[in-house]
């Protein structure tokens, strides 16, 4: 069974730096497109950050020149780093996968269970 859990989020000061991170279990034959996803309290969840299968990345504004998108394939881990962090980065961070089983001939969508930020001021 596929899972994707992801980790590192906390309580941080205005400034400061986290790094979150993606982690896909189970039998996996390919990982393909990584997004990462964020929903504040009574906020539509948006797009954060998102890395392809070759590497290529695309960041909302708002992220631009803060935080940075990566994968290690051989981890099947996806990483956030997350600088200069802002009281309004808050939000539940969620990360999203397209994700080719082993039991299974077609990609199958997967989201993980989300992560805390909370970025004081």
């Amino acid at each position: 069974q596929v899972q994707l859990v992801e980790s590192g989020g906390g309580l941080v000061q205005a400034g400061g730096s986290l790094r979150l991170s993606c982690a896909a279990s189970g039998s996996i034959l390919s990982i393909g497109a990584v997004t990462w996803y964020r929903q504040a309290p009574e906020k539509q969840r948006e797009l954060v950050a998102a890395v392809t299968s070759g590497g290529s990345t695309n960041y909302v504004d708002s992220v631009k020149g803060r935080f940075t998108i990566s994968r290690d394939n051989a981890k099947n881990t996806v990483y956030l780093q997350m600088n200069a962090l802002k009281p309004e980065d808050t939000a539940v961070y969620f990360c999203n996968a397209n994700i080719l089983p082993r039991s299974s001939s077609r990609w199958i969508n997967y989201w993980g269970q989300g992560t805390q930020v909370t970025v004081s001021s």
